[in-house]
């Protein structure tokens, strides 16, 4: 008896809160109950994505133009400079380019706006002054209408339009200096990155996947080099064409060509757009000038200067580009729209390098 008792009590010793009891019996309660755990958990991490969805983007975008200035750093590298200070004078150049942005953008705004505000009690005079205003407000009391409907209900809607868009605009250089700082880390770490995520893969597929995602990442760079060296060009061109043809405001005009020629397929357009319908505003010759000016220009865009500036860096079929610019688009946006081509060049590739061989093996 005391043999059987040594062994249990060194068990119950070794197992200070007792022994294990039997597993659950694998019933239907118990398989419903580890379903609708897996469902609740599922639609929690859906509800996090959705809801952190912003953030996401934000990140994606700044990795995505930490990749696309990553070329022009090595290439001032290559010249002899260390990485830091090639990313100091790339990150510069950013900055400036904010800020020659917002200065050539801002003021012709701010000065527009002022000049609507002084000219309203001119307005609102010459409108008192007129025959047939006068005769309907001696019939109808219009003008004391519009005196309570501008004190009881406009003046009230501006004021909170106004601070509805003073927040838009902080929380519009919140986010962009917030890209800016996710863009400069991980342009200075894009290389630690890479290698961690190259050790998450089999040592013998590192290599492949090494030159692969090279690849990837040297598409991606061209692409948004070549994007903006395109839209540079259309900025340029349209301000030379918009000074000449004597329209005001023709930086800041020039700036917005550039700024929504980025977006593929109907960014140019909305540009052109945009721009003549402000030349027609102030003279009918200039506007029909601009619409001419466009027309040609888009067209010597989409045949000569995008083919030749693209031509080393995606390498996507024309109907793939557009049915991946429309799908980007309708998904994130504007932002979709700008990360569909080279995610479609990046998908290609990795179908021809990856899926076709092994469907050629099968």
């Amino acid at each position: 008896m005391s043999t059987d008792a040594g062994p249990k009590a060194a068990e119950e010793t070794d197992r200070p809160y007792g022994l294990p009891g039997k597993p659950l019996a694998r019933g239907p309660f118990l398989f419903g109950l580890v379903g609708g755990l897996g469902v609740l958990t599922a639609i929690a991490i859906a509800q996090m994505i959705v809801s952190s969805l912003s953030t996401i983007i934000l990140v994606v975008v700044a990795m995505f133009l930490a990749v696309g200035l990553n070329p022009a750093v090595e290439t001032l590298q290559r010249r002899g400079l260390k990485r830091r200070l090639a990313i100091s004078i790339v990150f510069a150049g950013v900055i400036v380019a904010f800020a020659l942005f917002g200065l050539a953008v801002v003021p012709p705004v701010s000065k527009q706006l002022s000049e609507f505000v002084a000219a309203v009690p001119g307005y609102l005079t010459d409108l008192g002054n007129h025959p047939t205003l006068r005769r309907l407000d001696a019939d109808y009391q219009i003008l004391p209408q519009l005196r309570t409907f501008v004190t009881t209900t406009l003046g009230p809607s501006l004021a909170s339009g106004i601070m509805g868009a003073g927040l838009v605009v902080l929380n519009g250089v919140f986010t962009t200096v917030t890209l800016l700082v996710l863009m400069l880390y991980f342009l200075g770490s894009l290389h630690t990155i890479k290698d961690y995520l190259l050790k998450l893969v089999p040592a013998s597929r590192r290599d492949r996947t090494r030159a692969i995602s090279e690849q990837v990442l040297t598409g991606i760079g061209g692409y948004v080099a070549g994007n903006v060296l395109i839209s540079v060009i259309a900025g340029v061109l349209t301000w030379i064409f918009l000074s000449i043809v004597d329209v005001r405001y023709a930086l800041a005009l020039a700036l917005v060509v550039a700024l929504t020629d980025l977006v593929p397929l109907v960014g140019a357009t909305i540009g052109a757009v945009l721009v003549t319908g402000v030349a027609l505003l102030q003279s009918l010759p200039a506007g029909i000038a601009c619409a001419i000016f466009f027309v040609v220009y888009q067209q010597i865009e989409n045949y000569v200067i995008y083919p030749r500036v693209m031509k080393h860096s995606v390498d996507v079929t024309p109907a793939v580009t557009v049915i991946a610019a429309l799908f980007g688009g309708a998904l994130l946006g504007i932002v979709g729209a700008l990360l569909a081509i080279p995610v479609a060049a990046a998908i290609a590739l990795i179908i021809r390098e990856i899926v076709l061989p092994r469907q050629d093996r099968c």
